[in-house]
């Protein structure tokens, strides 16, 4: 990113002004599950239907996706000249044709019978409907590949109001599927959830397509080539730890959610589950979109004191406004009201909810030590922090199991909260050296 003022002190205004349109497009992806989740409550059969989407089918269509889940974060590093984008776009075709093909053999041969049914034993009246929501998602994975890749040349390039612009083509086809769903009444909701969401990553994919084509031509190409070239060896040194990271972090969704099979309540803890999950990562998604303003300006002159200033003042407003939600009738509005949920598991929400009002806050503070970590090139902590966070709540889940008298969405919430506090942990002492680099350089360039 070009700084404006060359020698100013990067400021928290300048930090607002890049955060904001990642913020808006990550809340608005954030309100995706709520709306499905909502529409298929109202629709035939919905406790199958929810269980189903949320319990293997989301969980499900991220694990594939997890090798280009990263792609966003290298194109915002990496992509700084025409040659390194072209790097970072061969990679991203191979990968996610792969992929593809893989949803497919788990979607429609009986390799989905024995991961489904067997490994993570899911009850067998949710089998099916899961199997046609996973066989309408095939689309997935390339798309979200793909614009995640044109996204970082358009946040790495100042132009990441159009990533806002994209969601919002996202979300209107996603409303547009679930309303002629809805409105023919007679669809299963799993059916209409999951075209809604294919429906939705296809088209914002396309969108991205026709905005970074401008951007491509008129500043990509003409960049200055960098000083040392983009090589696959480079670049694969790079991303294979970031791309470890999500397969090992989204191990952790059908992780949770085998353990919840194993323990008390199961379907009303897999129904529950993508609900709660839909309001909290609502807050999340405001920290998520920070690992990429800290990549992008890091490079400014002086830039820690804003970020780390911004960070705090983030962290208190999102994990407030959960606190609030969990200590007021708002709770019961959106579990019982809005998401439709019968009292019981109405009130399952809102316990859920209480153990898990500090996520938001440590995903911002993850977000600024994964930037420094990503920044400084040193990739393979973070994917050292993940394997942590699966294995802190791989331990709580099987205490769960064995204690066998908690429900289960109380105890997936709790492994939750415990394996995010030991990520962080491990990402701030795997940035030390990153953030002192920066100082220390800010330093030399005051004096």
């Amino acid at each position: 990113m070009i700084d404006p003022a060359p020698g100013r002190p990067l400021t928290v205004r300048e930090v607002f002004s890049t955060w904001w349109p990642l913020a808006a497009s990550w809340l608005l992806m954030a309100l995706e599950l709520p709306a499905v989740s909502a529409v298929m409550a109202r629709m035939a059969d919905p406790t199958l239907s929810l269980a189903a989407y949320g319990g293997v089918v989301f969980p499900l269509a991220l694990l594939i996706e997890a090798p280009i889940v990263m792609l966003l974060t290298a194109s915002t590093a990496l992509c700084r000249d025409w040659d390194s984008y072209r790097r970072v776009q061969r990679f991203m075709l191979l990968t996610s044709g792969g992929l593809t093909v893989l949803h497919v053999l788990v979607a429609f041969t009986p390799l989905y019978d024995l991961l489904v049914g067997g490994w993570m034993g899911v009850p067998q009246p949710v089998l099916e409907p899961a199997r046609w929501g996973l066989q309408i998602m095939t689309p997935w994975t390339f798309a979200i590949a793909y614009r995640r890749t044109q996204q970082g040349v358009l946040i790495r390039f100042g132009h990441s109001r159009a990533v806002g612009v994209g969601t919002t083509v996202r979300l209107a086809a996603i409303g547009a599927v679930l309303a002629i769903g809805y409105a023919l009444g007679n669809v299963p909701g799993i059916v209409v959830g999951s075209a809604a969401v294919a429906a939705g990553v296809t088209s914002e994919a396309i969108y991205a397509a026709i905005v970074v084509q401008p951007v491509l031509r008129d500043q990509v190409r003409p960049a200055p080539a960098v000083a040392i070239p983009l090589t696959a060896g480079r670049f694969m040194r790079f991303y294979l730890p970031l791309m470890a990271t999500p397969m090992i972090w989204f191990l952790s969704v059908p992780l949770t959610t085998g353990a919840m099979t194993r323990m008390p309540l199961a379907i009303a803890s897999l129904a529950v589950w993508p609900v709660v999950n839909g309001l909290v990562f609502t807050m999340r998604s405001l920290g998520f979109s920070y690992s990429e303003v800290v990549v992008a300006l890091l490079d400014r002159p002086r830039p820690l004191p804003a970020l780390r200033r911004f960070a705090l003042l983030l962290a208190a407003a999102t994990s407030l406004v959960l606190l609030l939600v969990a200590a007021t009738p708002l709770a019961r509005v959106w579990f019982g009201q809005v998401s439709n949920l019968p009292p019981a598991l109405a009130a399952m929400g809102v316990t859920a909810l209480w153990i898990v009002v500090l996520l938001p806050a440590l995903n911002v503070y993850q977000s600024l030590y994964q930037g420094a970590i990503v920044n400084s090139h040193r990739t393979r902590g973070i994917t050292e922090s993940v394997i942590v966070l699966l294995a802190v709540a791989g331990l709580v889940l099987m205490a769960g199991i064995s204690y066998g008298r908690a429900d289960g969405l109380v105890v997936g919430q709790i492994a939750m909260i415990a394996s995010s506090v030991a990520q962080l942990g491990w990402l701030w002492f795997r940035a030390r050296p990153a953030l002192r680099d920066i100082a220390e350089s800010a330093t030399s360039a005051a004096a």
